[in-house]
């Protein structure tokens, strides 16, 4: 463009979500006050379901969900944009979260619970949209194997490409798409056997 035969250039913009994320973390790391409140509102809702999903106990996802964020807000001077931001901190939530496993299992038990993890899952927020009935999206998902879970939590609910969900977890591209089919086939099969139950229920 050019303006009195002078050439104006228009900075570039970003063009999608993740693109925003990641130039709100560089300002961050630069120390712009602004850009942290924007990084931080940005993504709270995404960390908070990612842990939750991963068992996390409803009770104690805020403090994971701040925890992520403070270890996330101390390590920005490191992060330089080799993935995206959202990526980079729903690994950061990943490790919180085992550090939170490892730690509740080296305390002892304070319930009859035969398995904490699964009384965790039990408790997880209900109502989540996308099924009819009464049937609960996060119910189902907490009978997947929790590999599969989380591949499908990232990829289908928080909408991580499959490259991006593959560096969060830590595994192969194929690995997680294999481990979204299976868990998508899984959860199509738990949703037909709780609408045949109904049905029979029904007709009982």
């Amino acid at each position: 463009m050019t303006r009195e035969g002078h050439q104006v250039t228009t900075p570039a913009l970003p063009t999608s979500r993740d693109e925003s994320l990641t130039s709100w973390a560089l300002a961050a790391r630069g120390g712009d006050p602004v850009a942290v409140d924007h990084f931080v509102r940005a993504l709270q809702r995404d960390v908070r379901r990612y842990v939750t999903y991963l068992g996390a106990d409803p009770q104690t996802a805020d403090d994971l969900a701040q925890d992520t964020f403070l270890r996330a807000l101390g390590s920005l001077h490191r992060f330089e944009g080799r993935s995206s931001a959202r990526t980079w901190l729903l690994a950061i939530a990943r490790r919180a979260v085992i550090d939170s496993f490892r730690h509740a299992a080296a305390r002892p038990r304070l319930t009859d619970s035969d398995d904490w993890q699964l009384a965790a899952e039990r408790a997880q927020p209900r109502g989540l949209p996308g099924f009819d009935d009464g049937i609960a999206l996060d119910d189902l998902l907490a009978e997947l194997p929790a590999e599969r879970r989380e591949a499908f939590v990232l990829t289908q609910l928080l909408g991580l490409p499959y490259a991006e969900a593959a560096l969060v977890s830590d595994c192969p591209v194929g690995t997680v798409r294999s481990r979204v089919a299976r868990a998508r086939t899984a959860l199509i099969a738990s949703l037909d056997d709780a609408e045949r139950c109904g049905l029979v229920d029904a007709m009982a």
